[in-house]
């Protein structure tokens, strides 16, 4: 919002991390660092005197980590906190402990000195903005909402609360072989994780393949794909380039590179893993990946568009439906962030849109009456 500025509490316990994003946000015009913090228990005492409108936390601190400090500064208030997180596996599978708890949003440490002006002045400084337009309250309460939602069904399916195996598949698909709808693509980005999470959990197996494009780094994908595989009926891995396209499963882009969906046979289509610049300000790109599933599958691909910031995946929509599918957009009233299904949506390239706690079902009752000749009727 123009004229209003961000006061950023920085917290992290390696003191050269805190200087890097300090000296990155100092020039940010709307952006002032107001305090620094080598660990929990000072960040909860600067939350109080400093009065942050948005925090930098460091996912791994010795003593109070990350999670607890998240949990301990939510509860105080309902302040917009970006976790930054190392590159790790642990790492990423924190961090979406961290996202599924109420963060809203996430960036990797950089790698080296050489990666802190892109990472920490490009993509923090924009996630810092975009808080200014958010009412993080009511994100809170979504995932709030959608976490007690998830007890309630595991408690009632007589699930423990910590399992140390991930529930088993279900050998037989619950849905028909004969879908007329070949591919679900599916373009996410802030709030991603928790909303893929209540989707997965309520898809059935035997659905058309599904290809997602999650905005997230490298490594994140990977620890991302595990979690949703443990917590779904659909078989759920990291995209590689050769993967085939099958019933049942979902492919996740790899963090930092595209994903095109391409014919390698008549009956047969493949996923390929590439380097390229950002396209519409991302890598992987929404946009890229929905393309190439028009291209392949025409009337037969049925797009989905869900809650993130920016523009990433309305021409991709506009793709799919100009060659004969079909586009779900999720709503405003259950997005973290209304922004790119908001502009899908507005530039015409939304069919129809869905609150996430309906995901699943709207998702099956599509693909199923795709190229049924109900689509003027809708």
């Amino acid at each position: 919002m123009a004229g209003k500025l961000s006061r950023v509490l920085v917290v992290d316990d390696s003191a050269l991390m805190r200087t890097l994003i300090a000296d990155q946000l100092a020039d940010v015009a709307g952006i002032e660092v107001c305090g620094e913090a080598s660990n929990g228990q000072q960040a909860l005492q600067m939350l109080s005197r400093l009065q942050p409108d948005v925090i930098t936390l460091d996912v791994q601190m010795p003593g109070m980590d990350g999670l607890e400090t998240l949990d301990r500064l939510l509860a105080i208030r309902p302040i917009p906190v970006i976790m930054v997180s190392a590159m790790t596996q642990l790492g990423g599978d924190i961090t979406l402990d961290a996202l599924e708890r109420g963060a809203f949003d996430y960036v990797a440490k950089p790698a080296g000195l050489a990666q802190a002006e892109s990472v920490m002045r490009d993509d923090l400084v924009r996630k810092i903005r975009s808080v200014a337009d958010t009412d993080v309250a009511k994100v809170l309460e979504i995932r709030r909402a959608r976490a007690e939602a998830r007890r309630q069904r595991r408690a009632a399916a007589g699930i423990p609360k910590k399992t140390i195996a991930p529930p088993p598949k279900k050998v037989e698909p619950v849905t028909t072989n004969d879908w007329p709808c070949r591919c679900i693509a599916i373009g996410i980005s802030t709030g991603g994780p928790p909303a893929l999470t209540s989707l997965f959990e309520n898809l059935p197996a035997g659905l058309p393949p599904i290809v997602i494009v999650q905005h997230m780094p490298e490594q994140f994908t990977r620890a991302f794909a595990k979690r949703l595989n443990s917590i779904s009926q659909v078989e759920v891995k990291e995209a590689a380039s050769g993967d085939m396209l099958e019933q049942g499963h979902a492919y996740i882009a790899q963090g930092g590179k595209h994903l095109e969906i391409r014919r390698h046979t008549r009956t047969q289509t493949r996923l390929e893993v590439f380097d390229g610049e950002p396209v519409s300000g991302h890598r992987p790109s929404v946009d890229v990946m929905m393309r190439s599933a028009a291209n392949v599958f025409g009337d037969a691909c049925l797009g989905v568009v869900m809650t993130g910031m920016g523009r990433d995946g309305s021409d991709g929509c506009k793709a799919i439906r100009e060659a004969g599918g079909y586009v779900l957009g999720q709503d405003e009233a259950s997005s973290d962030i209304y922004g790119m299904n908001r502009v899908a949506f507005q530039e015409g390239n939304v069919d129809k849109q869905f609150d996430l706690q309906d995901a699943a079902q709207a998702i099956i009752r599509e693909a199923k009456r795709l190229r049924s000749g109900l689509a003027a009727a809708r």
